[in-house]
């Protein structure tokens, strides 16, 4: 099922004409950047009660993509995790591993951050 590309506009939209429909953006549905120009940063953060978890921010690029790097990640790491809005969370402390496979996959542009 296909977004409502309107939502992006805020609240409501008036107007006397029956036929109106706002404009669309004009940025393409599926924007997927290659791996050497995608500049991801990979953080340490914790959560509730002290627990750890690797967070990869900055993806650009379709949601399937995005899924599948994650379960990529999530495997190598055996952990468990999630991925949605351009942010791949991997639970516990594995930020040296997920940068070394990011690196691997040519990310090149992909560097720690955070504290």
């Amino acid at each position: 099922m296909a977004k409502n590309k309107y939502t992006d506009l805020g609240s409501f939209v008036y107007s006397t004409n029956p036929d109106y429909k706002p404009p669309l953006s004009d940025e393409p549905e599926d924007m997927n950047l290659p791996n050497n120009q995608q500049a991801l940063r990979v953080w340490l953060e914790r959560g509730k009660g002290g627990k750890e978890a690797t967070v990869v921010k900055g993806y650009v690029g379709s949601a399937d993509k995005l899924a599948e790097l994650a379960k990529l990640l999530k495997s190598k790491c055996a952990a468990g995790g999630n991925a949605k809005d351009g942010i791949i969370i991997v639970q516990g402390n594995h930020r040296d591993k997920v940068l070394k496979i990011l690196l691997d996959l040519g990310y090149s542009n992909t560097k720690k951050a955070g504290g």
